[in-house]
């Protein structure tokens, strides 16, 4: 029977809690389109997931299959998949360096099969463990360059001679054809910057509920102090708010299609009618009028729906505890609105909620301080938006998408 992963994933991680709560929110597919395992965002999901070869991993022993798994969810927790890339853009030396910045680590370098890229180890010798991705990054750069200047009138653009050249990858037994990482980084840096937005999002949230189970249990497996600070450094960062709510809307648009005698089927011409397809979107945006919600925030939200009124047609829903929906108003499309607070009095997400579901909505965009009892369910798509505060303390916790606001738009 062929190996399946997801069978075998209990067993495997029972000595790894945290890796285990993040394995399993991450999708894992098998596909005999790469030669061993690797990460990727899905950019019709918006979601990471994992790819592996179902005979390589068979292949290995179980203390291996850790190591392959720790290793790519790593990957996943460093954001070397997403938006943390050098100037340089995706090259083959930042998927050398970023593989070893894991392999150095407590827990991997002791499990990852031998044909990966190690410090300390075979080419990467004289390399030392437990250094970010940069670091090895700016080292490999160097030794390249050194190399290069040796070479005297070879000069530099020269192939490698393959004979253990850190920088090329060299020496290692994967190392076919000037390659030197273990997994496939195969479509990194072929994802919108909106698309990985929103991955980043779904795959903080992931991260975040990992880690705080293993602090609860007192549990982190081998993960390493200086790791566990630098997960909880990385959960407080931010995307640009500005993308995310392009991209929710962009996303929320929907294919109305319909049959029309005045196109030709390409499939079948003459014989069926041809198909129209109109783009359309109806999307609710409740904007919380209590109170607590500053005008600086009302402003800003207001100055991007403008631009993004080009897009979709909004219906914007003010509410406090309540909604009027003698105040609710269409925003057409093309339309420009200067910002008004129409309530001021306390905050009850039901209210907007409810008024959606029960109209024919395809998004629900909330802005609030989010200072109020989490909602009944929504019956589409919903998205937050705070307060850099708000976002750092919510009242709330939710699987949704919460996005904060700052001034710089970061």
């Amino acid at each position: 029977m062929e190996f399946d992963l997801d069978l075998h994933m209990y067993r495997l991680l029972v000595s790894e809690p945290f890796f285990a709560s993040i394995s399993r929110n991450i999708n894992k597919m098998p596909s005999t389109a790469l030669p061993t395992a690797g990460v990727r965002i899905n950019k019709d999901t918006m979601q990471y997931e994992m790819l592996y070869n179902p005979k390589f991993m068979a292949s290995l022993s179980d203390d291996e299959k850790i190591g392959v798994l720790m290793h790519e969810f790593y990957h996943l927790i460093f954001d070397h998949v997403g938006m943390r890339l050098p100037e340089e853009g995706m090259t083959k030396m930042w998927n050398i360096a970023t593989d070893l910045a894991i392999n150095g680590l407590q827990g991997v370098i002791n499990r990852i099969p031998k044909i990966a890229c190690i410090p300390t180890q075979g080419p990467f010798k004289d390399y030392p463990a437990e250094q970010s991705a940069d670091y090895y990054f700016e080292r490999l750069k160097q030794d390249k360059e050194q190399k290069d200047k040796d070479k005297g009138d070879k000069g530099e653009g020269q192939p490698s001679d393959g004979n253990g050249d850190p920088s090329e990858g060299g020496g290692d037994p994967t190392d076919g054809e000037g390659g030197g990482s273990f997994d496939d980084h195969t479509g990194w840096g072929d994802v919108p910057d909106d698309v990985k937005a929103v991955a980043e999002e779904r795959l903080k949230e992931i991260i975040k509920e990992a880690a705080g189970e293993a602090s609860k249990s007192h549990n982190w497996g081998t993960v390493s102090a200086d790791c566990r600070k630098q997960i909880m450094e990385r959960l407080k960062s931010y995307v640009d708010w500005r993308k995310m709510l392009r991209y929710f809307i962009k996303a929320t648009i929907r294919a109305d299609k319909h049959s029309t005698i005045r196109r030709i089927n390409k499939r079948y011409p003459r014989i069926h009618a041809g198909s129209k397809v109109t783009r359309l979107a109806n999307i609710a945006i409740s904007i919380d009028q209590s109170g607590s919600v500053g005008d600086e925030m009302l402003a800003a939200f207001f100055t991007e729906l403008n631009e993004l009124a080009s897009l979709a047609t909004f219906t914007v829903v003010p509410f406090d505890t309540r909604v009027d929906e003698k105040m609710v108003y269409v925003w057409k499309k093309g339309q420009r609105k200067v910002w008004e607070r129409v309530m001021c009095g306390g905050t009850d997400f039901n209210a907007p909620t409810k008024y959606v579901n029960e109209n024919d909505f395809d998004g629900h965009i909330v802005l609030t301080d989010m200072c109020a009892p989490k909602p009944i369910a929504s019956k589409c798509k919903r998205m937050w938006m705070t307060t850099k505060e708000n976002f750092d303390s919510p009242y709330f916790r939710t699987n949704e998408i919460v996005v904060a606001i700052t001034p710089s738009g970061k």
